[in-house]
Parts: structure tokens; sequence; C-alpha cells
């Protein structure tokens, strides 16, 4: 299991509705007909499956949640705030992820 330090943060601010839905990330999930209660439940309920400690402007990491339609959340959390920031959500799909949607495919 990967560890990222901060998922407590974005679980804690997501619940209490601390949420930044960034515009473009917004715009990109309705796109890809992904529910702002998905995203929720993914950062609630999801694993860790990447960690990126050295994002800035905050360490955000990749999360899956793999419910009835399997999503991935990339999440910041602003410690300092306690704020969620989103950056992104979409579908995991088998050409850049192994069968089990966790692994990263290693591109030949």
């Amino acid at each position: 299991m990967v560890t990222y330090s901060d998922i407590e943060v974005l679980r804690s601010a997501t619940a209490q509705g601390h949420i930044h839905w960034h515009q473009h990330a917004f715009e990109r999930f309705l796109e890809r007909g992904i529910c702002r209660a998905e995203i929720v439940a993914a950062i609630m309920k999801g694993e860790v499956i990447e960690a990126y400690p050295t994002d800035r402007p905050y360490p955000s990491c990749l999360i899956l949640y793999a419910g009835e339609d399997p999503v991935h959340v990339v999440a910041a959390a602003d410690s300092a705030s306690r704020i969620c920031h989103i950056i992104t959500a979409y579908r995991p799909d088998l050409e850049h992820f192994e069968q089990d949607l966790r692994t990263r495919r290693i591109k030949p």
C-alpha cells in the first residue's frame, strides 16, 4: 500500500465540505461522466495508489475508488488551511493500467 501522509487531511476536509473544485478539473470530470458524489466517495473510501509528495503548491496523490464504475481522483491537501483540492478525475483504462487498475502499464 502506498502511503500519503495527508490522506486524513483530505478526508477530514471533504467530510466538512472544504473542497476546492478547480474549474478545469470540474469541466473535465463532468465531460467524463463523473459526478461529485463519486469523487467524494473516492476520497472518503478509496485507496491511495500513488503519492506525489513533491507536487506544488501542495503534495497530492492518486486515489482509486473501485465502485461500480472505478474512478481515479488526483487530490491535494492544503494542511494549513485544511482544504481538499480536486486536481482531476477520470475512469482508469486498461491501456494505461494493469487489470488491477492500480499498476501503471510500462510503455514499450
